[in-house]
């Protein structure tokens, strides 16, 4: 009879395992393959459009950087003095530093052209553009970036801004120069790789084809294809995306953005087999799966018929134990509600009497020890804190006296670094006009203008770091914040930048310049171990979906380990000239985020710094 029930039992539990197992895996699995194309879709599109936009604002600022170089050589004296020879030389200047200006030429405030440097030979001189649109709207709006357009086979833009003096105001005339466009292909390039699948390009409004990842030949003046072109100039949204159908009879992700404050359009085109694969891998993942469980399920069941018996074994053990009177050798029992539950109960009764009275003396014994443990683990613990508070005291004490000397040393010291840094300027004026020019006189100017600025800035890190300021968090994109700061960087010849930056650009909420600042003092710790030649990598990514992780790692000899527990520690520094300062400060910086920093250093490979903040949701406007 017992033999019966018995088996019963195991049959119950076997097909309950295999519908508690293949029922919902089943279930769920016919839904997400249903579903699985419309959401990857849906998805891919969005992630496409949000990458657009990301996109287009980074070439946005790729042309405003040039732009800012033509209005910062606008404000020269030279420029503005009106003298014909000096003009040229700036303009030659700048043509030759620059290889992607084709050509510049300066207006007077009349329309008549008084300089003119180019790489080209120019057949008309002295041209008059009082008549032209670029003058007219130049002088009225203060600067100007044109419609792309090709010469000479190559894609260019006009840009221009207007030239003011900073000390009166007055308006002389105009800046004008023609930028080569070969750089965005580059951009376009490292930004979406063949390897990639997709591809990217730059439209104008008259759908020209300004930039591709794709290399154009054979053609004179590019276009995109005809069903990318007609998707995006029959759009009169800002930003979007679709399905479109190519001439070969494949559909492709289409999304696109305008550029900022201009009419020009980016856009990525990405096959739809991608899409397609996903939901076929998923698939054959699901179906996989299905048949592992269903063989775990069957082994499972097979094997329960004899891991039945063992809860009976147990209390036959335990019976023989007690017996014998060991209490304390007796197995755990694990007793289920079934035919063998009356054998267990019968057990418990005879046991329950000895083992409460145990139990009672165990319990008070446990609940004295760790009353002990408890009052033991609060002193330390309140010994501890008290501790950290005691140093944290001494430590802002300190910080607050060194800050109130700072201060007032720094005045003391900026009036007369003023004062000499004016005179430089007066010498190496004085001796420019009187045609003078000595390498011996150059060399040692040179020497007082670097130790003047060495001076500042120590005297802004100390400034810097003791001064404390309400922070003012606003939403920012980490990838854009990176850009900016890489992108002004005065990075040496020497040094390879490579980026890897997460897709989905995250949000944060941080103080843009106390977080630039330090990002710029990791950055210029990177370079400074790096004198001769080294890798610069900047990484993003996004951990759990809530954190925002950026790496700055470095291929220079690495920090040695009785170094690396105090390179956080102000006025700790390693180098020959410094503060000890700038670690300092990203150190204050990240924790006023309520972020971490972590530090990762391998001698002889590098060091790599990793910054933790808490991501942001995208505000309303973004």
């Amino acid at each position: 009879m017992a033999s019966a029930k018995r088996g019963r039992l195991v049959y119950k539990l076997l097909i309950i395992l295999l519908f508690a197992s293949l029922g919902p895996l089943s279930v769920g699995g016919y839904y997400m393959l249903s579903q699985s194309r419309d959401v990857l879709l849906k998805y891919a599109l969005a992630d496409q459009e949000a990458l657009a936009i990301g996109f287009s604002n980074t070439i946005y600022n790729y042309l405003r950087s040039f732009l800012y170089s033509v209005r910062d050589t606008a404000l020269l004296n030279e420029l503005q003095g009106g003298d014909p020879i000096q003009q040229k030389a700036i303009l030659d200047r700048n043509v030759n530093v620059n290889s992607l200006f084709v050509d510049m030429f300066v207006v007077n405030s009349a329309g008549q052209e008084t300089a003119y440097a180019s790489r080209f030979p120019r057949e008309d001189k002295n041209r008059s553009f009082a008549d032209d649109p670029v003058f007219r709207l130049t002088m009225e709006r203060g600067e100007y970036i044109g419609e792309p357009f090709y010469l000479k086979g190559r894609p260019v833009v006009m840009m221009a801004t207007r030239i003011v003096s900073p000390d009166t105001g007055r308006v002389s005339g105009m800046l004008a120069v023609r930028l080569s466009l070969i750089g965005l292909k580059t951009l376009l390039k490292n930004g979406f790789p063949e390897s990639s699948g997709s591809e990217a390009g730059v439209v104008s409004p008259e759908g020209l084809l300004v930039a591709s990842s794709q290399d154009q030949t054979g053609l004179q003046v590019p276009r995109p294809s005809r069903e990318v072109q007609n998707a995006l100039l029959s759009s009169s949204d800002k930003s979007g995306h679709s399905v479109i159908k190519l001439k070969n009879g494949e559909s492709a992700l289409l999304a696109f953005s305008e550029l900022r404050m201009l009419r020009w359009i980016f856009y990525i085109q990405k096959p739809m087999s991608v899409i397609n694969g996903a939901a076929d891998e998923l698939l054959a993942s699901t179906t996989k799966a299905l048949a592992i469980v269903l063989v775990f399920a069957l082994f499972l069941g097979y094997a329960m018929n004899s891991v039945i018996l063992s809860p009976i074994q147990q209390l036959r053990e335990a019976v023989i134990k007690v017996g014998e009177g060991d209490f304390d050798g007796l197995p755990d029992l694990v007793m289920p509600n079934d035919e063998i539950g009356e054998l267990a109960h019968s057990f418990a009764e005879m046991n329950d009497s000895l083992r409460i009275k145990t139990a009672e003396v165990i319990s008070a014994k446990e609940e004295l020890e760790a009353l002990n443990r408890s009052l033991e683990s609060r002193v330390e613990a309140r010994t501890r804190e008290l501790r950290v508070a005691l140093d944290e005291l001494i430590k802002k004490e300190r910080l607050a006296a060194v800050g109130q000397m700072a201060s007032v040393v720094g005045h003391e010291i900026r009036n007369p670094l003023a004062v000499i840094n004016n005179s430089v300027y007066f010498i190496k004026t004085k001796l420019g006009n009187a045609g003078v020019e000595d390498p011996k006189i150059t060399k040692h100017i040179g020497i007082i203008e670097t130790e003047i600025q060495q001076a500042n800035g120590i005297i802004n890190e100390i400034l810097g770091f003791t001064r404390t300021r309400e922070l003012m968090l606003k939403p920012n994109r980490v990838n854009a914040e990176l850009e900016d700061v890489l992108g002004t960087y005065p990075f040496p010849p020497h040094i390879t930048v490579r980026k890897q930056f997460a897709p989905q650009d995250p949000w944060v909420h941080t103080d843009l310049d106390e977080m630039r600042q330090a990002l710029r003092n990791v950055i210029g710790n990177a370079v400074e171990v790096m004198p001769n030649q080294g890798t610069l990598q900047v990484r993003t990514s996004v951990e759990n979906g809530k954190t925002v992780r950026i790496d700055i790692a470095d291929s220079g000899p690495g920090i040695p380990k009785d170094v690396i527990e105090n390179i956080f520690a102000p006025f700790f520094t390693t180098k020959a000239r410094g503060t000890g300062l700038g670690l300092a400060v990203v150190k204050k910086v990240v924790d006023r985020h309520k972020g971490r920093i972590e530090v990762f250093s391998e001698q002889g490979k590098g060091t790599m710094f990793s910054i933790y903040l808490h991501m942001a949701p995208p505000p309303e406007n973004a």
